[in-house]
């Protein structure tokens, strides 16, 4: 009888984007324990390379996961072959990566997704409606390395970050605790999101509190942290850090304020208490980030008032004035 193929060299697909991918390191944290001694590579995309070089879960992160041309295409192919991997573990379950499987044949590595014909398919049909943590937990339970695996709606263990903080130095410390704010380009006019101005009047009474402010967004935020900038002394950190910098910023945060999925997933995952704002039309369920995190919802957020938003926040942080 022919012994079981060992697993040395494990492959790890997360491309992103940000939201999805901080909940995927949830399934590399399970993929890491099932595998301790394994090699394991990290399939991402360029914005999220520094946060997977971080990552304890990867020993080697491949950041050429958005190819564009034929040329792209084909290096990333030959490069994956060549690399001989004996397991894969697909955590996006996108049209993409079923494409990546199939451009891999005749000889895939045992596969664990979506995709048609892999060698171990998560063929839950509820799996497009779960959420992804618990999406993650029922494909590595299919593939038998998490066989108790929670699966129940909210039942899977958030991600954890808290990592970061010892990995990675980040921005220079803040002179006083600090709060991150993180508005989303939603907080411009007319789209639906909490006013920029509601933002600004937050950010001075967190100052009045003894709370340092920072603004976090990417590149496309900077009007909107200019704005807040106006009506209130704040550092604007959009598009001037990577993810992983970001993360170790929140790690030292004592709040994260904001509507921005995305980032509010990692300061979550990196250990700093969040509030999250949410249009009632939003599925906290689903959207949500998991961990120490409270939700506030509104019909409008235009019109929920900087007061009551201040009030949340003082129950997850309280006021450094009352307390020193």
């Amino acid at each position: 009888m022919a012994r079981p193929r060992s697993i040395d060299k494990v492959l790890v697909i997360a491309r992103g984007p940000l939201g999805p991918f901080v909940l995927a390191l949830a399934a590399m944290r399970r993929i890491r324990a099932a595998h301790p001694k394994a090699q394991i590579s990290l399939l991402t995309t360029p914005p999220l390379e520094a946060l997977g070089r971080a990552c304890p879960y990867v020993d080697r992160v491949d950041p050429d996961g958005e190819p564009e041309g034929f040329g792209d295409w084909r290096a990333l192919i030959g490069r994956l072959r060549a690399a001989r991997f004996d397991r894969a573990y697909d955590l996006d379950g996108s049209a993409w990566t079923s494409r990546l499987f199939q451009l891999l044949r005749p000889f895939p590595p045992p596969w664990s997704g979506s995709a048609f014909g892999c060698a171990l398919p998560h063929r839950n049909p509820a799996r497009k409606s779960m959420h992804p943590l618990e999406r993650h937990a029922d494909q590595l339970k299919a593939a038998g390395i998490w066989p108790d695996a929670p699966t129940a709606p909210g039942a899977a263990p958030p991600p954890d970050a808290s990592w970061i903080g010892a990995r990675t130095l980040g921005p220079r410390a803040q002179p006083r605790p600090h709060v991150v704010l993180a508005p989303g380009p939603k907080a411009e006019a007319d789209r639906g999101g909490w006013p920029i101005r509601a933002y600004g009047e937050l950010a001075h009474a967190l100052r009045v509190q003894g709370y340092d402010v920072v603004v976090i967004g990417g590149p496309d935020d900077a009007s909107l942290a200019q704005a807040i900038q106006h009506r209130a002394q704040a550092r604007d950190l959009t598009g001037r850090t990577d993810y992983a910098q970001v993360a170790a910023l929140c790690a030292r945060a004592a709040l994260a304020i904001g509507a921005d999925y995305g980032f509010l997933h990692l300061a979550a995952a990196a250990g700093a208490p969040t509030l999250a704002l949410m249009a009632k039309s939003a599925d906290p369920r689903r959207l949500a980030p998991r961990g120490h995190v409270a939700v506030l919802q509104a019909d409008d957020l235009a019109q929920l008032g900087v007061a009551e938003v201040l009030r949340a926040a003082e129950r997850l942080a309280p006021p450094l004035q009352k307390t020193m």
